[in-house]
């Protein structure tokens, strides 16, 4: 017999839950505010102290890091959408 299970239990997060996304793209000067305008319309304005990033060891790449805090499991499947359909980023994890 097949179980009925409904959105709710489809993650083992609790929501609302502050949520790190970390995005790789090309190390370009406007990556990062590339990111944040991407996610704005999901998440909101994206304070400065949420936001941290890395260069790769070849300064080829840039991870950026953006904590959040998430509302629902919706909102987090948003997030990697808009991120994976973006062609600048390369990865999101």
């Amino acid at each position: 017999m097949a179980r009925k299970t409904d959105a709710s239990q489809d993650t083992l997060l609790e929501f609302p839950c502050d949520y790190p996304v970390k995005v790789f793209g090309g190390n370009t000067p406007d990556f990062t505010r590339h990111v944040r305008d991407l996610l704005a319309p999901i998440i909101g304005v994206v304070a400065d102290d949420a936001v941290d990033t890395r260069m790769s060891k070849g300064n080829r790449y840039l991870a950026v890091t953006i904590r959040f805090e998430a509302t629902s499991k919706d909102q987090v499947d948003a997030v990697y959408e808009a991120l994976t359909a973006d062609t600048r980023v390369v990865m999101a994890l």
